[in-house]
């Protein structure tokens, strides 16, 4: 189940960023102070992910022991 959610988290966080991304990409911010805000989101959605990945690794690592 554990990893279900996870996967479930992964794909949310995953649809978020894109959707970020093609808005930066298409020009939305409408100016530079909220560009780099929508930059700094997704750094912290990239870094989630990261956290979300090593701590699946783990779980599968403690489960393997």
């Amino acid at each position: 189940m554990a990893n279900t959610v996870m996967e479930l988290l992964q794909k949310k966080l995953e649809e978020r960023k894109r959707l970020i991304v093609e808005s930066v990409g298409s020009g939305a911010a409408k100016d530079y102070a909220e560009y780099r805000d929508l930059c700094g989101v997704i750094r912290g959605l990239t870094t989630a992910q990261q956290e979300i990945e090593d701590l699946v690794r783990k779980l599968k690592d403690d489960d393997d022991e």
